[in-house]
């Protein structure tokens, strides 16, 4: 069943790493929660009435919103679209947006499912990180968050953090454990051009991490969550039994979903919709009724190609079989040597037409999806 991911284009500041779109001037809140009414009531057909099994807010920092805007934006999806009863409905957060208060609020709304920025237990990396939480207050937060009743918590870490040595690494998955979350996403730190790390690393003031070291960091991740009984089940998401997030795990299936606000994008099976990532446009054009999008028809080439980024992160893998019956093309026999190469080397495993990499395997997915490409004629 389809998703709708709701993209909130705010933050309190602007973290060194970060190049999502987001603004830091919170004066036109009140303007995009309307226009994120609006483009829901237009997009209502986007999904063809089926019914919709998740809902996710991101961003930005959607926790910046208030418990009575949240509500709003779920009345008018409840309103809109067919929901399911028992709908996973997930908030980005971070630790500074929540108070106790905050918390019982949020559930009251419908919140069921947190998803929390912590990144790091170190004082000194969150300075580095320019977060605007210690911590301290980390961990305070995920404590009131289970005394009000939320049972489905993950946790965001960094690792690939310069300077950041192994010891510290290594107390941060001790420390998340601690705290006994459900699910726990960990992305490697990427040092986007058009950010603070990226034009310091322009000048020679930032080295980024070697990539044998974030490798080596994430296996020594994979090796720890593992014994706590969390399941790989996508290269940067970790989930204890019955835990997985059922809005990303979508995405990584290839099921339909609605992105709404700026910067967000929509898939219908066969076409991807981007939004445009500009504020005053995405304000303008919903106020004259419009939804401000640029649509791409995805070739057969494109959405093979998709499939495969994406399932080949999974631990489910990547079906041959839908592959040929859906798009006709034999993967196996176009790239037999290579597969056999992969499984030779420990890297993947193929087991009834279905290839799934191996915990090295997951290292190099991105280049091994790469390689097996269609090319577009």
């Amino acid at each position: 069943m389809p998703g709708i991911y709701i993209h909130i284009p705010f933050c309190k500041q602007a973290c060194h790493y970060c190049d999502f779109h987001f603004s830091t001037n919170l004066e036109n809140r009140g303007a995009i929660v309307r226009a994120l009414l609006e483009e829901l009531v237009l997009q209502r057909d986007y999904l063809g009435g089926e019914q919709v099994n998740t809902l996710y807010f991101g961003g930005g920092t959607p926790s910046v919103l208030t418990p009575e805007e949240l509500d709003q934006i779920l009345d008018t999806v409840h309103k809109t679209f067919s929901v399911n009863p028992h709908a996973e409905v997930t908030l980005e957060a971070n630790p500074d947006d929540l108070s106790r208060e905050k918390l019982k609020a949020l559930r009251q709304a419908g919140i069921n499912r947190l998803s929390v920025g912590i990144q790091s237990f170190d004082d000194v990396v969150l300075k580095f990180l320019h977060r605007a939480h210690d911590a301290a207050l980390a961990r305070r937060c995920i404590s009131d968050a289970y005394e009000v009743g939320f049972q489905n918590i993950s946790l965001d870490l960094i690792y690939a953090i310069p300077d950041q040595d192994e010891v510290v690494w290594e107390r941060n998955i001790e420390e998340a454990l601690r705290l006994k979350p459900q699910h726990i996403s960990s992305y490697s730190l990427t040092i986007e051009e058009k950010t603070t790390f990226g034009r310091w690393a322009a000048k020679g003031k930032l080295t980024p991490v070697a990539d044998d070291t974030a490798g080596h960091q994430l296996l020594v991740l994979v090796d720890r969550l593992e014994r706590a009984g969390f399941e790989q089940y996508e290269v940067s998401n970790f989930s204890l039994p019955g835990f997985q997030s059922k809005h990303n795990s979508s995405y990584w299936r290839s099921e339909k979903y609605l992105g709404v606000g700026p910067s967000a994008h929509s898939y219908d099976g066969v076409s991807r919709q981007f939004n445009v990532s500009n504020n005053a446009f995405y304000l303008k054009a919903l106020q004259e009724r419009r939804i401000p999008a640029t649509i791409e028809v995805l070739t057969r080439e494109d959405q093979i190609n998709d499939y495969l980024l994406t399932t080949l992160r999974t631990s489910w893998g990547t079906d041959l079989a839908r592959i040929l019956n859906l798009w006709g093309y034999d993967l196996l026999a176009a790239h037999e040597g290579y597969i056999g190469a992969l499984v030779e080397n420990g890297h993947a495993l193929l087991e009834s037409r279905v290839l799934r990499l191996t915990k090295n395997g997951k290292l190099l997915a991105d280049k091994i999806a790469s390689d097996l490409f269609l090319l577009t004629p």
